[in-house]
């Protein structure tokens, strides 16, 4: 195997999703000044080294600045992420606020203490992003998160709900941007691997992980593994919702359902099976890789940031 022939396919394929998220939901326009969320996981590593090749590469003109909230965690390499940061030369701000000794007070020992560390912290970067004059918070959420994030919610939570690719913070006062929505996470660990992060691992507080979380995301690399493309169908499924198949009566006027004598091309053969296509394979790029992009039902034609394959 050509390992550095590998290396630039894997490239080109997470530039290549990377661009296509950002222009199909309008993540990133010319004059963005976006705050890049650094955690010191692979995730955000990669997102940040993916939009920095961007920026160089797109006609749009966007600023980016990377973000680090020590949170005074023991242990936590404070000098990491600062020495990566300079080596880029890009422009950084490590806020330190410690809300690890606010949680360890509030939260009683044995009990979780991520939601109100995540609570803490989301309040505070949105302070920091108005401080900065950011227009956009980029954050390091995965495919994977997201499918993880539906099926959490509905077998846990009794609603279909995922992550959304753009959103309005919950102040109101930001748009929260996650580019990394079609890349798989597989490709991000590899990614990691070849461009060597320094990774900061993610138990420095101490507390268990999500064991629901953990299961569904075992169960997706499962059928990852035994089905090729049904993960990827997933979320392509996320794309094209059809309200009048569900049973949200707030989403669609079922009250007002008539028959009106005309073919319907949605209609359903009411007394027939449904039949469903065949499982197709993991759909392939120009690469032979696969890829989880699926166009919106309604595409703009915009393209600003997704490569063409001589990219």
């Amino acid at each position: 195997m050509d390992v550095a022939f590998e290396n630039r396919k894997l490239e080109k394929r997470l530039c290549r999703l990377v661009g296509q998220a950002i222009d199909d939901y309008h993540m990133i326009e010319d004059g963005d000044r976006v705050m890049v969320c650094l955690s010191g996981g692979k995730d955000s590593y990669s997102l940040l080294d993916i939009l920095m090749r961007l920026q160089r590469r797109a006609p749009a003109r966007f600023e980016l600045i990377a973000v680090n909230l020590d949170q005074k965690q023991p242990g936590f390499p404070a000098d990491v992420l600062p020495n990566y940061l300079k080596s880029l030369g890009i422009p950084f701000h490590i806020e330190t606020q410690d809300t690890y000794s606010i949680v360890k007070r509030v939260i009683p020992e044995g009990k979780t203490m991520c939601s109100l560390c995540s609570r803490l912290r989301r309040g505070i970067l949105y302070r920091v992003a108005r401080e900065l004059g950011a227009t956009k918070i980029a954050l390091g959420h995965h495919r994977d998160d997201i499918l993880q994030t539906l099926l959490l919610n509905m077998f846990f939570g009794a609603r279909l709900k995922g992550m959304p690719p753009k959103l309005v913070s919950d102040n109101g006062e930001h748009v929260v941007i996650r580019p990394l929505a079609y890349v798989p996470e597989k490709d991000l660990i590899r990614w990691a691997e070849v461009r060597q992060f320094p990774i900061i691992p993610c138990n420095l507080c101490g507390s268990q992980q999500h064991l629901q979380r953990k299961q569904v995301g075992d169960l997706l690399r499962e059928w990852d593994r035994r089905f090729p493309g049904r993960v990827a169908n997933m979320l392509k499924a996320l794309q094209n919702v059809v309200p009048s198949h569900l049973m949200d009566r707030g989403l669609y006027d079922f009250a007002g359902v008539r028959a009106t004598g005309r073919p319907q091309a949605d209609g359903d053969l009411a007394f027939d099976e449904e039949e469903l296509p065949a499982p197709p394979g993991a759909e392939a790029d120009e690469d032979g890789d696969e890829t989880a992009v699926a166009q919106p039902p309604a595409a703009t034609g915009r393209r600003v940031f997704a490569l063409t394959p001589a990219d």
